[in-house]
């Protein structure tokens, strides 16, 4: 195995043998372990800041400061009675299957994020027993398509979870669901080709490389729209408030998982909340340099402080989240669809025309001012069409139900 692709760990390069086996079994372990600590966390820190928000106390008798809620809570769903639907009305073998389908795919998309390394004075590289590694578990040379790939797969354990019930309530909540993903994920993919373009990469570990001083985060290379778009579609993928009508208690109970109960109920929980952090996760890789940041003394474990740096940056994003549910209002559905397909999908599009003609015209020598100037009035003027054709299609419905 001398021969490896692109992007693979260095790990690799002189063969494959028992102690690199042991350090990549290491890996697995400590971000399993980090995962699952981190979401047992953000569980309580979203109680206990989303309660402080609304003038409330949140979780305060188990263990300090309610620290043990989360634990206690899941030793009460694991012995709580189980419910499988009847097979005539529902699937229960697929009722089964579909939490497993919320759940793993978030760890999956966390073995491609660099979660430590110094980037600043090296490659982001560590040695660990005389073995050169990377702090993440696989780079895979795809790394942002693997993302982009099992980001979608999760919806499907909605899905079927809804339609596996035998209800008409979770199959409500799994058809949004499933309108929710298609509007949103064009649009977060869209907003990732910025990235790409400015990156030149698929590999996570050569995005992070590449934001290794912070101006040049992609944050600003990109212009900022990419990453606010990314940020909107990212919330309404996970199904988090602002756009959690998947589970809209007003409207249809509990959306998708009406009829879970017992273990079940928490695997679809413990997956939201894992996707939170995952996908926290994915966005200070993709726009904040990952474990970027200075290093202020004993650079020798430049490493270790990359390690602080993206977990504070990680805990800034689980903050952003709560306090977009403490702080927002839940939006009705047709605002939900208006605002991925007639606002998100097209400034992405534009936007990535303009990133486009500027690097040409850096390349090719023409005057940048201008073509800035000409992008932004071609996107001014998309945006001025494509209110004009929403008003005018609002109008002749209105006409036509007897409103005008």
């Amino acid at each position: 195995m001398t021969s490896l692709p692109l992007a693979v760990d260095p790990l690799f390069v002189g063969g494959v043998g028992l102690e690199e086996v042991l350090i990549v079994a290491l890996k697995v372990g400590v971000a399993f372990a980090m995962l699952m600590v981190s979401v047992m966390l953000m569980i309580w820190f979203e109680r206990k800041l989303h309660a402080d928000m609304t003038n409330r106390m949140g979780p305060t008798i188990t263990g300090p400061f309610g620290l043990l809620q989360t634990l206690a809570d899941g030793i009460k769903l694991f012995f709580k009675e189980d419910l499988l639907p009847n097979d005539e009305r529902g699937d229960s073998a697929i009722f089964r299957l579909a939490p497993y389908l919320t759940l793993i795919p978030a760890f999956l998309i966390f073995t491609v994020v660099p979660i430590g390394g110094d980037f600043d004075n090296a490659d982001g590289k560590v040695s660990w027993w005389g073995n050169t590694t990377q702090l993440q578990i696989a780079d895979p040379p795809v790394g942002i398509l693997f993302v982009l790939a099992l980001s979608s797969l999760a919806v499907y354990g909605i899905m079927l979870a809804g339609w596996s019930s035998g209800s008409k309530y979770p199959l409500f909540g799994s058809v949004r669901a499933s309108a929710q993903m298609v509007s949103y994920e064009a649009a977060l993919g869209l907003s990732l080709v910025a990235v790409l373009v400015k990156s030149g990469t698929l590999s996570t570990h050569d995005i992070v490389a590449g934001q290794a001083d912070g101006w040049n985060w992609n944050l600003w290379m990109t212009g900022f729209i990419p990453f606010i778009v990314f940020l909107i579609a990212s919330t309404a993928e996970l199904n988090r408030p602002p756009f959690d009508l998947v589970e809209a208690e007003q409207e249809i109970v509990g959306g998708f998982h009406t009829e879970y109960s017992s273990i079940r109920f928490a695997l679809f929980f413990l997956g939201e909340y894992m996707n939170v952090v995952t996908m926290s996760a994915i966005m200070v890789t993709l726009f904040f340099g990952g474990p970027d940041g200075p290093i202020p003394f004993f650079e020798s474990f430049g490493w270790a402080w990359g390690i602080l740096w993206f977990m504070l940056k990680v805990l800034a994003f689980c903050f952003t989240f709560v306090w977009f549910r403490a702080a927002l209002p839940r939006f009705r559905y047709d605002q939900l669809m208006d605002l991925g397909w007639k606002l998100l999908i097209p400034l992405s599009l534009g936007w990535i025309v303009a990133l486009v003609a500027l690097d040409l015209a850096a390349s090719e020598g023409w005057n940048r001012p201008l073509v800035a100037v000409i992008c932004f009035a071609g996107l001014m003027l998309m945006g001025t069409l494509l209110n004009a054709a929403v008003q005018s299609g609002k109008r002749k419905r209105l006409a036509g139900e007897g409103f005008d």
